[in-house]
């Protein structure tokens, strides 16, 4: 048992087959299922404040029955994959920029900085004064809440391409463009993919915070209206439905990018 313990848990270099890996996950899941219905069941908290995990799961089951909580789940889904496509593909552009051109960089990096340290909320009440309450303004919310933080991540994925693969372009006689679209994305690729994995779960936040507050339908804007009339079991089902949206979206991108960069497995 010493042995199993050392080499599972302190092991850095451990390594440990998907079957496990998948077992070891659901379990802490089912452990925090299990204490939670443990603490609700013993009356440590009422369930107006944390109903148990049986009654979150029978709400949500009714709400999916009669069509509510797919509707939410397809407006959210629908504002997440549009503003989050034109926010990366916005911020790219402008990381492949600045992460190549010194001019560029110093033009436009300071003020992506001085951008992305303001806090989304405070932008949300202007968002509704720009675009209404549209789902212009949530692509708007999104495109704030993760542009300027990806085009500097995008930033340093392209400035990490070793200069030597940018000089073999420029030896051959390659054009700028040639050498970004061949050389500089090829080689960078790995690390965008990441970047847009991990931005994704900021574009649900920021999805969410718009429907909180100008929405007439989406999760966001089901969780607000539970919290109004204290549905704490619809308000907690929701949170629980992004989690395991936000999972599932996260794990997809985590298998394709394992597919599209074999060659990256092994770091």
């Amino acid at each position: 048992m010493a042995k199993i313990r050392k080499k599972f848990l302190l092991s850095m270099q451990a390594e440990i087959s998907p079957a496990t890996y998948l077992v070891i996950s659901v379990c802490s899941f089912a452990i925090f299922f299990v204490v939670w219905a443990v603490v609700v069941q013993a009356g440590l908290v009422r369930p107006i404040f944390l109903p148990s995990p049986v009654a979150i799961v029978t709400r949500l089951w009714a709400l999916g029955v009669e069509g509510t909580l797919f509707s939410d789940i397809a407006a959210s889904v629908y504002r997440i994959g549009v503003g989050f496509l034109v926010a990366s593909i916005s911020a790219l552009a402008v990381g492949v920029l600045i992460g190549n051109y010194r001019f560029w960089n110093a033009a436009i990096e300071p003020f992506l900085d001085f951008i992305r340290y303001m806090p989304v909320v405070a932008f949300v009440p202007l968002t509704i004064l720009w675009a209404g309450t549209t789902d212009t303004q949530k692509f708007l919310v999104i495109w704030i809440g993760t542009f300027f933080q990806q085009a500097l991540m995008f930033m340093d994925n392209i400035k990490r391409v070793p200069p030597d693969f940018i000089g073999f372009g420029r030896t051959v006689g390659l054009s700028d463009a040639k050498i970004v679209t061949r050389i500089i994305l090829p080689s960078a690729a790995p690390q965008i993919w990441d970047t847009l994995r991990i931005s994704l779960g900021w574009a649900w936040t920021w999805v969410v915070l718009a429907e909180l507050v100008a929405a007439s339908s989406g999760l966001g804007y089901r969780i607000n209206v539970a919290q109004r009339y204290f549905q704490t079991d619809t308000a907690i089902g929701y949170i629980v439905v992004l989690g395991v949206l936000g999972l599932i979206s996260d794990q997809i991108m985590k298998f394709v990018g394992k597919r599209m960069f074999r060659y990256e497995a092994k770091h």
